[in-house]
């Protein structure tokens, strides 16, 4: 293991300060960064497919003036929402209006809500690995303590547990907190989104049944 951790360090010794700096708090960390890592990668991978999808697929929301334009004339509607406000007012009955957005939620809206379920659950465990980093630290730490002679090697394993308890507390905050407001910014987003749809479906009902908008 040491061994390949000296090729990757040779071989990074060329790369940009930030790299070789991340690679050895990585070592430093001991084995649970790389569980930390992985974690972070995929909660911000879940997160930028959902803020992707969801800004580079015309889900955005409209002015409620705008909104009743669309539902009073479905042939100005525009986007993808508009396109649902047409199909909305085409089924003819405020049921079957509902019944669209129904089934546009289910199938467009539903998998945005387990991505970020899963990613809060990515939140959650990324400080909690490094806890686990932080008791393996210790432990490290106090089998030195226990077999060692006090020597330099044991000053140097006692200096290595400790680094990898902190540094590992760190790296599970430091992944926990970004990701925290990133999965709170898309919940609202995607929160919002829904609210939008909502009125959309409360206006084509009206609509159906002749009532004013």
């Amino acid at each position: 293991m040491e061994g390949m951790t000296d090729i990757i360090a040779n071989e990074l010794s060329g790369a940009p300060e930030i790299v070789r700096r991340a690679w050895e708090i990585s070592v430093a960390g001991g084995p649970s960064m790389v569980l930390i890592w992985f974690v972070a990668f995929l909660m911000m991978a879940l997160g930028a497919n959902v803020w992707i999808t969801m800004t580079f697929s015309g889900m955005h929301r409209r002015s409620l003036r705008k909104l009743r334009t669309w539902v009073s004339d479905p042939s100005r509607a525009r986007g993808v929402v508009g396109r649902l406000v047409r199909e909305a007012r085409a089924a003819g009955s405020a049921d079957a209006a509902s019944l669209a957005f129904a089934e546009y939620k289910s199938d467009e809206l539903e998998p945005f809500d387990r991505q970020l379920k899963f990613m809060k659950i990515c939140v959650n465990t990324a400080p909690l690995l490094g806890l686990f980093g932080t008791v393996t630290g210790m432990l490290a730490t106090f089998a030195a303590l226990a077999s060692g002679s006090g020597g330099e090697q044991t000053m140097g394993d006692i200096a290595k547990g400790i680094s990898e308890a902190l540094i590992t507390t760190e790296a599970g905050l430091v992944v926990a907190l970004p990701g925290l407001f990133f999965h709170y910014y898309l919940s609202r987003k995607l929160r919002g989104y829904h609210n939008f749809l909502d009125d959309a479906e409360n206006l084509c009902r009206k609509a159906a049944l002749g009532r004013s908008l």
